[in-house]
């Protein structure tokens, strides 16, 4: 894509970014490729809501992730529906990691394709990042197994 043909398109990134990893670079650097990036980033309560609570309150989580290359912009995600920000942002993309195929997340996953569908928006999925997460990061900090 030219960038002329980017700089119109809206493109939302949800996450918790609680310790920040090269998955979340990534996600963002293929986000940016794609128009301008806003992130929902999830509140310390959304993050209570499915596991553990961040170490950073969501004002240094937000700090961090608005001073990453290619982030425009950074509101709160206040829970792990996606539906509210969709339908006020309505993105051209949303750019997610393909770890939410299955399991819990999956539900949310086909609610987010439909609501996007409404509008003609697409999920961008890039492959999820092995060897690193967030709570791999975390429970090692804690003392946990390697």
């Amino acid at each position: 894509m030219k960038m002329s043909d980017t700089e119109n398109k809206k493109v939302y990134v949800p996450m918790a970014a609680d310790l920040i990893h090269p998955g979340h670079i990534n996600i963002i650097k293929i986000a940016a490729s794609l128009g301008k990036v806003t992130v929902g980033l999830f509140t310390d309560e959304a993050i209570c809501s499915y596991k553990s609570p961040p170490y950073m309150n969501y004002d240094m989580r937000k700090i961090v992730v608005e001073n990453i290359k290619g982030v425009d912009n950074v509101i709160p995600q206040y829970t792990k529906d996606y539906e509210e920000n969709l339908r006020r942002l309505k993105p051209d993309y949303m750019v997610h990691g393909t770890d939410w195929r299955k399991g819990p997340l999956a539900i949310v996953r086909e609610k987010a394709i439909a609501i996007l569908a409404e509008w003609g928006g697409k999920i961008v999925e890039p492959e999820y990042t092995q060897g690193i997460s967030s709570s791999e990061l975390k429970n090692k900090l804690r003392g946990g197994s390697k």
